[in-house]
């Protein structure tokens, strides 16, 4: 979910930009390294692009499994791996100004390549 907030800083929006023709095939890579890893018997994954709003949801990973632990794993897996993997890229819009944010360390830069 969007939150108002970040590292101590005001949040009103996100923008979420991605590189479809890469992204796509590997979530689905994801989806198939969290079963095989895990034992669960399905796993969904899906992050959402453009502008949201406070209290929106930008990323759904769901799974299902014999039992919730496999399914939790699995969940896990998958949201960390997309997260570090994936060519999906986040600015934070709030206080200050527009930042774009680097997930894996929580890190603001320049927006990728490509990306304006």
């Amino acid at each position: 979910m969007v939150r108002n907030h970040a590292e101590g800083r005001a949040v009103e929006r996100l923008e979420y930009e991605a590189y479809p023709e890469m992204a796509e095939p590997q979530m689905r890579r994801i989806g198939e390294e969290a079963l095989r890893r895990t034992g669960a018997t399905a796993v969904a994954l899906w992050h959402r692009t453009g502008t949201l709003e406070i209290g929106e949801a930008s990323v759904v990973v769901s799974a299902s499994a014999p039992h919730r632990a496999e399914a939790f794993e699995a969940c896990r897996y998958a949201i960390d791996t997309l997260k570090a993997d994936v060519p999906i890229w986040k600015k934070e819009h709030g206080e200050g100004g527009a930042v774009w944010v680097d997930e894996t360390t929580r890190t603001h830069s320049a927006p990728p390549r490509g990306v304006s």
